[in-house]
């Protein structure tokens, strides 16, 4: 017998391919401006600190106005609570994502502004447009990921690749910046050396131009979402009498809209039976590791890297930020997940005492010490990153409540550990930091 090949149905799957491997993509830069806006803030402190009145006391503002941001996702919460079914995840992303590229367009404009408040002078615009971009940020938790169910489970792993890059696109701007280098010169009186910060490579207004075009970018992903989900309704429409086309439809073009369907019973019977004591220890797991990741670690980077040099700062910073979208990528399935949290809390703990310990950790000085911690907090991201997307998955599984739920928790937790460390931080002063140029630890 002899078998011919069928062009039209090689041609069919080829385009089916092509379409899922856009979703992805689309998926991902929908993913990516979740959180770039309040990330690019973070890592271009060091550069408009030089030109605001607030002067170092700005990343505390930062902390506060973030802290505020949790309106958004607070009323949102309610709405689903109050009102279920009435709020549509789409138009609250659409007017989120419109907000934050307005954001960030006057931010590029205006961010140097300042205004005298009660005889001093404050950056009334930088500060009232960081916490435009931190509502934005902090309501995307509760509404993207719940919009991420009318995907099948594989596309979360993706989102939450996205939501990796959205750290380390920031990271690598701020690398070709050459933001934080310098130069340690001899004082022109009396002994040792003077750090000398060199000029960055571009100014803060090219950055925050790059960032709102970041933001627009992940704007038109999700346009491509849902103009694909129209191009994918019309084909249903036209091949309605075609006996499997629902099942092809549904995995070549995984969205819904956000209207009530046949399914709707099904969706209350799984938001009726949601808090099982498996998906209670998700979100237990869930909330502790965004507290320790989004919070409570990143207030004492500088901490645990910096007496270890600059270069072991940076490396930690864009490595383990790149670990975390490869751990999502990797994320297949739920095993070992108690394991995992605790291997990562492990690594955490780690650097934690490094933290404390500053400036004078130990193995300061020394190839291995700069390995060591680089490591680690690779493998604290990445683990945790994994843990993350795992869980994202399990709770898909569980109905769009528990997508809302995933979001809630995970804002949650991040709000919690940044909020533990800021007076540990910022007001009681319980880490020391090196001076730049100098043996802190008088060797």
């Amino acid at each position: 017998m002899k078998f011919t090949k069928d062009p039209k149905g090689e041609r069919m799957a080829a385009s089916v391919m092509g379409q899922a491997v856009l979703t992805h993509v689309l998926v991902a830069l929908f993913g990516m401006g979740s959180w770039v806006s309040v990330n690019s803030l973070w890592v271009e402190l060091p550069v408009v600190v030089k030109w605001l009145p607030e002067g170092w006391n700005l990343p505390a503002y930062l902390s506060v106005l973030i802290a505020l941001g949790n309106v958004g996702p607070i009323a949102v919460t309610l709405a689903h609570k109050l009102a279920p079914g009435r709020l549509k995840e789409r138009w609250v992303i659409h007017a989120s994502q419109v907000l934050g590229v307005g954001a960030g367009l006057f931010l590029a404009l205006f961010w140097h502004r300042t205004a005298t408040v009660a005889g001093e002078p404050h950056s009334l615009a930088f500060l009232l447009l960081a916490f435009v971009l931190a509502l934005v940020c902090c309501t995307s938790n509760v509404t993207f990921l719940p919009f991420m169910y009318r995907f099948p489970q594989p596309f979360i792993r993706t989102f939450f690749v996205g939501q990796g890059l959205s750290a380390l696109f920031p990271c690598v701007l701020a690398l070709a910046q050459g933001v934080g280098k310098l130069e340690c010169r001899n004082a022109t009186s009396g002994n040792g050396s003077q750090p000398h910060y060199l000029q960055e490579n571009f100014p803060a207004d090219t950055y925050f131009w790059l960032m709102a075009a970041m933001l627009a970018v992940s704007a038109l992903a999700f346009l491509g979402l849902i103009l694909q989900r129209h191009r994918a309704s019309s084909a249903a429409a036209c091949q309605e009498s075609a006996s499997k086309v629902s099942v092809e439809t549904e995995e070549s073009f995984p969205l819904q809209d956000g209207t009530p369907t046949a399914d709707s019973a099904t969706e209350i019977a799984k938001g009726a039976s949601f808090w099982t004591g498996r998906n209670i220890y998700l979100l237990v797991l869930l909330g502790v590791s965004n507290a320790l990741t989004n919070g409570v670690l990143p207030s004492v980077q500088s901490y645990s890297c910096l007496p270890y040099g600059s270069t072991a700062y940076h490396l930690s910073v864009v490595l383990s930020n790149i670990a975390n979208p490869v751990a999502c990528f990797v994320a297949m399935s739920a095993v070992g997940l108690g394991v995992i949290s605790v291997l990562g809390g492990v690594f955490a703990a780690y650097l934690m005492v490094l933290a404390v310990l500053s400036p004078c950790p130990p193995l300061l000085g020394s190839a291995a010490g700069v390995a060591l911690v680089v490591l680690s907090w690779i493998l604290f991201l990445g683990l945790f990153s994994y843990l993350k997307v795992v869980i994202g998955s399990l709770l898909h599984e569980a109905g769009h409540a528990a997508l809302v739920w995933c979001g809630a928790v995970i804002q949650a937790g991040s709000l919690v550990g940044a909020l533990a460390m800021f007076p540990l931080v910022s007001i009681y002063h319980l880490f020391r930091s090196g001076q730049d140029c100098t043996d802190s630890c008088g060797a």
